[in-house]
């Protein structure tokens, strides 16, 4: 069995320009006909849909919070099944963790894959100094892997020139490419970072485009010379002994936020997916035992959410019916009574007296833990989970109490008063996002659900 070069792309900061690079790196090693298997550390779906866009494959997240060190190396190995290479993206800092001791780092990850590090800096309105920063990397953490350096915002022949020369003269370390400064933003941006792919028509441009800077100005025999083969692992299928599930999938440019680990653990299984486009179907399809709404940018596309009439009845109908319903932050927002944005009232799907707003700041953002502490349809009562948040929504108006919330959040934000999920019938709505890889109570709860509703539906 062939082994798989990989490598960690990392920066100094949030910022560093991680995201241009890695997408350039994916799409100029495919443009070689390589089969790059893309991977983003840490929760994150906008950076991960790039990737996968580059890499024309999904694109799975490694998140030492979320998920064990098993987990973690064995989803790593199988995941580059069939694969040439192997490009991780870190995220934030190189060394940022949730703590002094920078735990669960993109270098800790890094160490624990024992994958080289790419590292990416921005050199714009500086030269000399990279050099001190490089080095400081390279002794902050001897066990650390460093493979080279790729420059970024690089303005001109000689600006590249004098960081080159410091960074190879005060460090050991190769310089393997340059991002030029550009005239305008490649990807584009808006309130949460990089907009979307799918919200984006001219996303198979900007990967184009990014795969010529990388084919011109990266040294790709260089970089694929410094990766580290890694052994993977073959994926194997298993027989389903019960009879097969339909669950249903919000996937459009108002709901994209899902993690290919769920996915994957929702058909592994025993379910078929149907995706569905809420702002064009008409209803939703009639054969379904569930139904998992993501996250996403409802707010993006709220004339159309609310235009679309019929199926916004259809859902409420089939939650009254008792379908199984998983939504998540955007998902949330979508079976509420309505979203107000800049004074404009636009009608949701109406299953929960909430009407939410936006904000111009981050009303939550990072990593939480919840605990559940009622009855529900997906998690037992006591479970603990792990998961993470970043909205800019606000619940403008509520029709509740907080001890209806059946999720008590010890770390995070939730949906009000510390406190989460949102519960009717079969239905559960809430603000975190979960990772089945690292939450298998999830695809457990979620499947059990299902299984119930089908029996007794086809026993009607």
């Amino acid at each position: 069995m062939k082994r798989v070069k990989s490598v960690v792309l990392a920066g100094l900061s949030g910022g560093a320009g991680k995201s241009v690079v890695s997408v350039a790196l994916i799409a100029a090693l495919k443009n070689r006909g390589m089969i790059v298997a893309p991977f983003k550390k840490g929760p994150d779906y906008i950076d991960a849909g790039w990737m996968s866009k580059a890499a024309g494959r999904p694109c799975y997240n490694l998140d030492p919070y979320l998920m064990s060190p098993a987990t973690i190396i064995s989803t790593f190995q199988r995941c580059i099944y069939a694969s040439d290479v192997a490009v991780i993206e870190g995220n934030r800092g190189l060394f940022d963790g949730v703590n002094a001791k920078g735990e669960y780092s993109t270098a800790e990850l890094a160490r624990m894959l024992d994958v080289p590090v790419l590292l990416v800096v921005n050199c714009a309105k500086t030269t000399r100094t990279i050099a001190a920063l490089v080095l400081g990397c390279q002794v902050f953490d001897p066990q650390l892997s460093l493979a080279g350096v790729i420059l970024n915002q690089i303005a001109t022949s000689r600006h590249e020139s004098i960081v080159r020369q410091s960074i190879e003269h005060y460090t050991d370390l190769p310089v393997l490419g340059v991002m030029p400064r550009l005239q305008r933003d490649v990807f584009p941006m808006r309130h949460l970072g990089l907009t979307p792919c799918e919200e984006y028509d001219a996303a198979a441009e900007a990967v184009a485009k990014l795969g010529t800077l990388a084919a011109n100005h990266f040294d790709l025999d260089g970089i694929s010379e410094r990766m580290r083969e890694m052994p993977p692992l073959r994926s194997f299928s298993h027989e389903q002994t019960s009879p097969r599930l339909t669950i249903g999938i919000l996937r459009d440019a108002a709901f994209q936020f899902y993690y290919q680990e769920n996915l994957d653990a929702l058909s592994a299984a025993g379910a078929d997916l149907v995706l569905i486009d809420a702002l064009h179907a008409p209803e939703l399809p009639k054969e379904l035992d569930g139904l998992y709404i993501g996250g996403g940018f409802p707010e993006t596309s709220a004339r159309q959410l609310a235009d679309n009439v019929g199926f916004r009845r259809s859902v409420r109908e089939r939650i009254e019916a008792g379908l199984p319903v998983y939504a998540e932050c955007g998902g949330l927002i979508f079976l509420g009574r309505s979203i107000v944005l800049d004074g404009q009232e636009y009608p949701l799907a109406d299953v929960f007296p909430v009407t939410f707003a936006l904000s111009n700041k981050p009303q939550a953002h990072g990593y939480s833990t919840f605990v559940v502490e009622q009855p529900n349809s997906f998690y037992p009562v006591g479970t603990r989970i792990k998961g993470h948040e970043f909205r800019y929504s606000t619940v403008h108006q509520w029709e509740g109490e907080t001890d209806e919330l059946i999720l008590n959040m010890e770390r995070g934000t939730g949906f009000s008063g510390q406190r989460d999920g949102l519960v009717k019938k079969n239905t559960l709505a809430l603000y975190t996002h979960v990772m089945a890889s690292g939450t298998p109570e999830w695809i457990t709860g979620f499947i059990k659900a299902a299984h119930a509703y089908a029996q007794s539906s086809r026993q009607q």
